[in-house]
């Protein structure tokens, strides 16, 4: 009797360990293709831990069956296990609750410093229409894939990347984005020499253009096992907590992965970013950097979701939680879009703050620097982005054109919102300017007449330059002819005798304009386009 017990117990002993071992494994397995971080303030390190322990007891539930099937029982086992993972979500939600705004209003609001004696016409220099990035991501990818669309050995090979990141390079305001592995036997075809090239956008210009590599870059999201960038990462820091990973350049035009780290002050709540780590994805070689000391060439280490969530907060519970939900005295929020813009060789993010009351007005608007988080608020009211959107459709309504999100310039000296009109096909036909204070002032000019002449003819000046040698030139008989006057100043709406559509401002010629009637004969210059409406540029 004793030596059938010896090996039964001989037997459970043996079974624990081969359950170990397995489990082991298994473990490891489940690590290399999650990348959790093993980090107790990550939720992927608590979920990874509950899984190793259910493996673990699955395994000790189906060796522990009889010779005929039936469960030897083990109650023991299976309660200490299952009691152990309930308490790890428990503690869980516990620590979160002490830690959540109910008790922790005024942490969630400082997370961010706001100064608020920021002065628009101070900080913000005039709008220099050379340098001004008109060009917004979606512009920039169908110029991007245009490139690569004209390199058929490369197109077979790899894809471009959706990541465009925009930066402030060398003083040039670019989008840049690296090709990508086509899958994974193209991966197999190509990895010894690595991904050769990215690709960049001149968010002002829109020239575009491929730089190809002499060494290829090896570590990336489409690479797969140890070449994968985020297995590179997470085997090289498996304590860190990975952010949203952008794509730059240094000055001398080497491209680089900007990881930022994150820290919590409890189980992924109240994020902060610790600094960031900087890849060389050809050499695989990379530095941690404290936030303080991240190298000034790095546009991006916020991202832009961080920095709105810390934005609502500070606007939320700077009063206290129980304000933010009852009295909601001085409770902002963000809108809901946000740009960018660069100055000073950095990029900032923009967006406006409003009251958590419904309606179509700012309060004023924040830039934060998107590399340091310094955050500056400008109380400037006016209107809501998606209201001056609107606005600068309704002067076109008949085009269906769409609005960009907002840039928001100094036009001589005042703020002012400037967006693209594109059509369906995604092209910019017109530019429209609204005043940020009052949007109901608002002028649309043809995207051919250029930017310039568009801010001219927004600021009503009469002697708008015009370059003759893009300009055509023809005669037409007036059949009908209206005026509307917007924002003060008066549009004349003509038809012809062949049933063109044609616009034109006042500020055009004064002395001919207003004497042209149906049935007159007149001389008209303007830009080709496709554009229903043809915008007059000379009369006479």
């Amino acid at each position: 009797m004793r030596k059938k017990s010896r090996i039964i117990i001989e037997e459970k002993g043996s079974n624990q360990v081969v359950n170990i071992l397995i489990t082991i494994v298994v473990a490891f397995i489940i690590f290399f293709f999650s990348l959790p971080a093993l980090n107790i303030t990550s939720m992927s390190f608590w979920g990874y831990i509950a899984a190793v322990l259910g493996i673990y007891l699955a395994l000790n539930f189906f060796t522990n069956l009889d010779s005929k099937g039936k469960l030897v029982r083990n109650v023991k086992l299976v309660s200490v296990t299952g009691i152990i993972i309930l308490a790890m979500f428990v503690l869980i939600f516990i620590v979160n609750f002490i830690l959540s705004p109910v008790f922790m209003s005024k942490n969630y609001a400082e997370r961010i410093t706001v100064l608020e004696d920021s002065t628009f016409e101070e900080d913000i220099e005039l709008v220099d229409f050379d340098t001004l990035a008109l060009l917004d991501k979606a512009s920039s990818q169908k110029l991007g894939d245009r490139v690569m669309g004209q390199m058929p050995e490369l197109v077979s090979q790899f894809y471009v990347s959706n990541l465009y990141t925009q930066i402030n390079y060398n003083n040039e305001i670019i989008r840049v984005t690296p090709l990508e592995y086509n899958g994974l036997f193209k991966y197999i075809a190509n990895y010894k020499e690595g991904v050769k090239g990215y690709i960049t956008v001149d968010s002002v210009t829109g020239e575009s253009k491929l730089v190809k590599l002499e060494k290829g870059m090896k570590y990336m999201p489409s690479a797969i096992l140890m070449d994968n960038l985020d297995r590179k990462l997470r085997f090289e820091y498996p304590t860190k907590i990975f952010g949203e990973k952008t794509f730059e350049l240094d000055n001398e035009g080497n491209p680089y992965w900007i990881v930022p780290t994150i820290k919590y002050s409890g189980v992924e709540i109240m994020k902060e970013i610790e600094g960031a780590i900087i890849l060389d994805p050809i050499t695989g070689k990379s530095k941690f950097y404290d936030v303080k000391d991240i190298p000034t060439w790095v546009d991006h280490v916020y991202s832009a979701n961080l920095i709105i969530e810390q934005l609502d907060d500070w606007g939320q519970y700077k009063d206290g939680f129980l304000n933010s939900i009852f009295g909601q005295k001085n409770v902002t929020m963000t809108t809901d879009g946000y740009n960018y813009m660069a100055m000073n060789d950095d990029v900032y993010l923009y967006t406006g703050i409003t009251s958590v009351s419904t309606d179509e007005s700012n309060l004023g608007f924040v830039l934060t620097n998107m590399r340091t988080k310094e955050t500056n608020f400008y109380s400037v009211p006016g209107a809501e982005e998606y209201s001056a959107m609107e606005s600068a459709k309704g002067q076109v309504q008949q085009m269906k054109y769409e609005a960009t999100f907002p840039l928001l310039i100094n036009l001589n000296g005042k703020p002012t919102y400037l967006m693209s009109l594109k059509d369906n096909a995604g092209l910019v036909k017109m530019y429209a300017f609204v005043d940020v204070v009052d949007y109901q002032k608002v002028v649309v000019t043809d995207a051919s007449a250029g930017i310039e002449v568009a801010a001219k003819n927004y600021l009503g000046e009469a002697n708008i330059e015009v370059d003759d040698s893009k300009l055509e030139t023809k005669e037409i008989t007036v059949k009908s002819i209206d005026t509307a006057v917007i924002d003060g100043y008066t549009y004349y709406y003509i038809k012809d005798t062949e049933r063109n559509k044609y616009m034109a401002s006042i500020s055009i010629n004064k002395e001919k304009l207003p004497f042209v009637e149906v049935g007159s004969v007149v001389t008209i210059s303007y830009q080709k386009t496709d554009n229903e409406v043809i915008v007059i540029q000379k009369i006479r």
